[in-house]
């Protein structure tokens, strides 16, 4: 009971602390703090945002409330590059521990609304009742978890870029080795045809100094 009082106090102080970072409470809140918990146990991360904090990678395949959730829980961010956006419109993540290389999938349930129903059959609401229902669901009526392996190239990892690069056509460097090799060309990837946006007027080039290198990770070139 002890144990149980624990855990749930834990649960609040993260809900907390992630509707802070999000701006308001919703079932998607709670199924993100509750995902990134389990997560990390599964991986056996204890303190993700202390002694673990170089030893974990999060993988959010939504772009949703749940998202923030996950940073908020785990303390992994874009820019820190310890959390990566992949684009599959599922309300999904996974959490890897780097240090041991385990990795787990945790996926929302889809019959999870059906239960959640049942749980509180006199809020009417049925969003609200998600909400609380959410809150005491046990883990397996929330979520299924795949363990996985995931393999994560240098150049994604956490850390200084591998090196920068100009491209031949804009000039704008890229960094991370996402440039695009295309007819003996350095490209980066809008003048390789897939940007998410048209240029309506196109800045003066901004050359480096003569003489002057670009500083990489083990060098220049």
């Amino acid at each position: 009971m002890k144990d149980r009082t624990h855990k749930a106090s834990i649960f609040e102080e993260l809900l907390a602390g992630s509707v802070k970072v999000h701006g308001h409470l919703c079932a998607g809140q709670v199924l993100g703090v509750r995902m990134s918990m389990l997560g990390l146990r599964e991986i056996g991360v204890n303190d993700p945002k202390g002694n673990d904090r170089k030893n974990i990678i999060v993988f959010v395949e939504m772009d949703r409330c749940a998202a923030d959730a996950v940073q908020s829980v785990t303390g992994c961010s874009l820019g820190r590059r310890t959390m990566r956006f992949m684009d599959y419109g599922k309300m999904a993540a996974s959490f890897m521990n780097l240090n041991t290389g385990n990795a787990v999938r945790i996926i929302a349930r889809e019959d999870s609304r059906q239960k959640a129903k049942g749980h509180f059959p006199e809020i009417e609401n049925q969003y609200a009742a998600q909400l609380e229902a959410y809150k005491i669901m046990p883990d397996e009526d929330l979520f299924n978890v795949m363990e996985v392996s995931v393999d994560i190239r240098p150049q994604d990892m956490p850390g200084r870029p591998l090196r920068r690069v100009p491209c031949d056509v804009c000039g704008e460097h890229i960094q991370d080795m996402r440039e695009v090799r295309q007819d003996g060309r350095v490209l980066c990837v809008p003048c390789a045809g897939g940007g998410y946006y048209s240029i309506k007027q196109r800045p003066s080039p901004c050359p480096l100094p003569s003489g002057e290198r670009i500083k990489v990770r083990g060098g220049f070139f």
